[in-house]
């Protein structure tokens, strides 16, 4: 089989695990089980404190012990496992634990992806650079196939979408085994110190009050990105409620709607290079942040009925909301280290937007909708309320970021780091 068709049925499956059930679980967990806001909350989280460590943790294996192929396979079928599972649950509690060992075992690959891609196109003799985007974008695909997948099959507020996932990690973990091998490549050399292993030199950076102010920023705006991963299906399906709306098609098959976002995602990429040069990173990220307002404000007064292009609208927005600040931040980063730790300070970049950032997001928003939000007679959600506070949020960032980030457009050093491949690092 051609090298590249191989890594496309990689990237593909790699997000088809998630894409079926990421955006859906809320579905599941509100309308099927009826569980709190507050718990659900946390198992969002899961995936941030899953990516603080395991990714680092993972590359160190497969960095001088075990081909990286067959590590990410072994984590796939344990992830796969743990899928399986879910539908069995009976508490939230206990969900909270299975969804965290599923992260443990799936953000790990995230990276592992890359780097099993990476070393068989290069080994192939390919251009990284120039081969790698056309493969990587199956993954979005992939997310966007799983989410109608889902969909299609009913599966929506069913415990059968983790089965589909579950199906979908196995297969890949066995696919693994067959990709060429990928050996340790530090295998037998020194051991680092555990700080420069695990990138913390890049810590120091928090010490530039600019950078410091860029990473807090990264938390913040990671934060938004789990409140519309977390609450954006549930929201129409809570629309079932309400007679007038129950036959329409964005009720029947929310996560069809919501897939609108990653096809937004895949086509805001090819303009960030135009506004980067015209504007320059700190306004491109400031975009990001207005358009994270619009994303919420439309979904507060959307619905399924007259108001369903506020709701294809803000899939289109989030687009924008999210490409222009993961890579525009990426490019700032790169633009503004030096060589010895730009690796770290990009997992620097990515602990604070899919990690803490996460963390911060999930439980937080889930315990202010329990609280604020939430009916206690029938449990139902005041969703206007809701996307307006949520929206309320973003302006006050983006405000904050106008007066307190101080950082002056250089066109030469952004050009410079674009010769670099950038890619998304989200959910798809």
């Amino acid at each position: 089989m051609n090298t590249k068709l191989r890594l496309t049925i990689l990237s593909f499956l790699q997000f088809f695990i998630w894409g079926s059930w990421l955006i859906t679980i809320g579905a599941y967990w509100f309308q099927t089980k009826q569980w709190s806001g507050a718990k659900f909350g946390l198992i969002f989280s899961t995936m941030g404190l899953a990516s603080i460590v395991m990714p680092s943790l993972m590359g160190i294996l497969a960095d001088k012990y075990i081909n990286a192929e067959k590590l990410y396979g072994i984590l796939h079928l344990l992830g796969g496992v743990m899928l399986a599972i879910v539908p069995s649950v009976a508490s939230p509690e206990t969900m909270f634990l299975v969804m965290l060992l599923n992260m443990v075992f799936y953000m790990p690959t995230l990276s592992l992806s890359i780097a099993v891609s990476y070393s068989v196109l290069k080994r192939e003799g390919l251009d990284v650079v120039k081969d790698y985007p056309p493969i990587r974008v199956w993954g979005t695909i992939g997310f966007i196939a799983a989410m109608w997948t889902v969909s299609l099959l009913g599966f929506e507020k069913s415990g059968n979408q983790f089965y589909v996932a579950a199906i979908a990690a196995i297969i890949l973990g066995l696919y693994a085994f067959t990709l060429p091998k990928c050996p340790p490549l530090s295998k037998g050399t020194p051991s680092r110190s555990l700080v420069d292993t695990l990138g913390l030199k890049s810590f120091a950076l928090l010490r530039d009050p600019k950078m410091l102010t860029f990473f807090l920023f990264a938390m913040l705006l990671g934060a938004a990105l789990q409140l519309t991963n977390a609450y954006g299906d549930t929201f129409l399906h809570d629309f079932d409620k309400i007679p007038a709306y129950q036959d329409t098609f964005a009720v029947q098959h929310p996560a069809m709607i919501m897939s609108i976002s990653q096809i937004s995602e895949t086509l805001f990429i090819l303009a960030i290079p135009f506004f980067l040069r015209r504007f320059g990173i700190k306004q491109v990220m400031l975009f990001s942040m207005v358009a994270w307002v619009l994303r919420f404000g439309l979904l507060a007064y959307g619905n399924p009925g007259t108001g369903l292009w506020m709701i294809i609208l803000s899939c289109i927005v989030y687009g924008m909301a999210f490409d222009f600040f993961n890579i525009s931040g990426s490019l700032f980063v790169e633009t503004q280290t030096t060589s010895s730790i730009r690796a770290s300070a990009q997992g620097l970049f990515m602990m604070m937007t899919n990690g803490f950032g996460a963390v911060l997001g999930s439980s937080v928003s889930g315990w202010v909708i329990q609280e604020y939000f939430t009916n206690p007679a029938d449990q139902s959600k005041d969703w206007h309320s809701i996307w307006l506070a949520f929206a309320a949020y973003a302006l006050v960032i983006a405000v904050l970021f106008v007066l307190l980030f101080r950082h002056k457009h250089d066109p030469d050093s952004v050009n410079a780091a674009q010769t670099e491949p950038v890619l998304a690092t989200g959910e798809a």
